[in-house]
C-alpha cells in the first residue's frame, strides 16, 4: 500500500529540492502555501528518498486522528490521564534507558524505592533492615512472565536439592485468571490447573530487560503525590462515579446489573430484553458518539449471556457518567426504529429434507447469536453506505 501526502504550509523560510524535483516546495515567510508534489510513501517499506520532517509528522498526525479516544476507551484498566507535572518527567525521561544502572543511578534508585513501597502495601515480610527485590516490567504481561519463570526455576532448584523429579512443574490459578497465565503455562511448559481461588500469590525475583525510564518515574511521581489519601480519594470518586452511571442505567428500566457496588469500580450491564437487538450491537452503535465500551459473552458454559462493561478510571468523571447514560438511550432509541434482527433473515432452525420428512435442527444460543451478529452488522454496513458520512 502506498500513501499519497501533499504538504500544504510551512512556517519557515525554505527553498528546497529533493531528488531533481520529484518533490519540490517553495516557501515565503510566514504561512504561505507551498508549490508541492505527492509523495508516496510505501507502508511496509523503508522509501529510497527523504522526505521533509512536516510531511512525516503529517502522515503520522492523520492516521493517529483515526485512532479512539484513549479518556473515553472504557474497556481498559490502563491508566489514561496523569497530571502535566508528570507529563513533562515523563517527556524527560523518555530516552533514558533504565537498564543501564551506571549511567542512570537516580532513576535506579527510584525504581528500587518503588519497589519497597509496593512491596510493603503487599505487606511483604521484610525486616527492619531488609529490603525488597523486584523490576519494573513494560506491562502486567512482561510480569507475569518473568515472575512465573522465576517461581519454576526456584521450584526446579527446590526439587533438584531434594532429590524429586522436576520435569513436570505446574501452577494453580483461579478459573477467572488474566489470559496471561494460560499463555505462559503454554510457552513455558507448565501444567495449568484452575480452582475457583481468589487470589494466588508467591515470592521471586526476575531479571530486567531494556526500557524507558519514563513508566517508573511516573509511577514514583503517583506515589509520593498522591499518598494514601490520594489514592483513597481517586478510588471514593471512581466508586461515585460509578454509582452514578449504574443508577442511570437502571432508570432507562432496560438493563440488569450484574456487577456489584464492591470491589473494582466497574458497571456490567445486559439487556433485559435482547429478543430484537443484543449488546453488541449497542457497543458497535456508541462508537460513532465516540464511546469504546466493549460488548463480552461469558466463559464456558454460559455463552448465551452477553454483557456490556465499563471501567471507571480516574479521569471518568461525574459529566462523562451522564452523557454516556443519554447516549446509551439515544442508541436505544434508534435501535427501537430498527427491524429486528431475529425477524431480518435469521431463522434459529434449519430445516432439512430426508427421504421426504422434514428434520428440524436446532441451533445452539451461541451459534444463534453470531448468526444474528453477522447479519446485523452486513445491515448497519449496507445502511451507513446508504446514508454517507460527512
Amino acid at each position: 500500500m502506498v500513501t499519497k501526502i501533499s504538504v500544504y504550509r510551512y512556517d519557515i523560510i525554505r527553498t528546497s529540492q529533493i531528488l531533481n524535483g520529484m518533490v519540490e516546495d517553495m516557501l515565503a515567510v510566514g504561512n504561505v502555501v507551498v508549490v508541492s508534489r505527492d509523495i508516496a510513501v510505501g507502508w511496509f517499506k523503508m522509501p529510497e528518498i527523504s522526505i521533509p520532517k512536516e510531511a512525516a509528522y503529517q502522515i503520522i498526525n492523520d492516521e493517529l486522528m483515526l485512532d479512539g479516544n484513549p479518556r473515553l476507551n472504557l474497556a481498559s484498566f490502563v491508566t489514561t490521564w496523569m497530571e502535566p507535572e508528570c507529563d513533562k518527567l515523563i517527556m524527560a525521561a523518555v530516552n533514558k534507558n533504565y537498564v543501564d544502572m551506571d549511567e542512570y543511578p537516580v532513576t535506579t534508585e527510584l525504581q528500587n524505592r518503588c519497589v519497597n513501597i509496593i512491596a510493603h502495601l503487599f505487606n511483604a515480610p521484610l525486616g527492619d533492615s531488609e529490603t525488597a527485590i523486584g523490576v519494573g516490567t513494560v506491562g502486567s504481561s512482561e510480569a507475569i512472565m518473568l515472575a512465573g519463570l522465576a517461581f519454576k526455576r526456584k521450584w526446579q532448584n527446590k526439587r533438584k536439592a531434594e532429590g524429586k523429579p522436576y520435569d513436570k512443574p505446574n501452577i494453580v490459578t483461579g478459573a477467572n485468571v488474566q489470559v496471561c497465565w494460560e499463555k505462559f503455562a503454554r510457552y513455558f511448559e507448565v501444567e495449568l490447573k484452575e480452582v475457583k481461588l481468589r487470589w494466588v500469590l508467591c515470592d521471586g525475583s526476575s531479571e530486567s530487560s531494556g526500557d524507558g525510564s519514563s513508566q517508573v518515574i511516573a509511577q514514583y511521581y503517583q506515589l509520593i503525590r498522591l499518598g494514601y489519601e490520594g489514592y483513597r480519594n481517586i478510588m471514593e470518586n471512581c466508586r461515585d462515579n460509578m454509582l452514578v452511571l449504574k443508577q442511570g442505567l437502571e432508570k432507562t428500566g432496560r438493563f440488569n446489573i450484574v456487577s456489584k457496588d464492591n470491589g473494582v469500580p466497574l458497571v456490567a450491564f445486559s439487556l433485559k430484553d435482547n429478543s430484537c437487538h443484543n449488546e453488541f450491537e449497542i457497543s458497535e452503535m456508541l462508537r460513532r458518539f465516540g464511546w469504546i465500551v466493549p460488548a463480552y459473552t461469558m466463559p464456558p458454559d454460559a455463552e448465551h449471556v452477553t454483557v456490556l462493561r465499563v471501567v471507571i478510571r480516574e479521569d471518568f468523571s461525574r459529566t462523562l457518567a451522564e452523557r454516556l447514560v443519554l447516549d446509551i438511550e439515544k442508541v436505544l432509541l434508534e435501535l427501537d426504529a430498527l427491524p429486528s434482527k431475529v425477524s431480518a433473515k435469521i431463522s434459529v432452525v434449519e430445516e432439512k429434507e430426508k427421504n421426504g420428512t422434514t428434520l428440524v435442527t436446532k441451533k445452539s444460543a451461541l451459534e444463534t447469536q453470531r448468526e444474528i451478529t453477522t447479519v446485523w452488522r452486513k445491515f448497519v454496513l449496507e445502511r451507513k453506505k446508504m446514508n454517507g458520512v460527512c
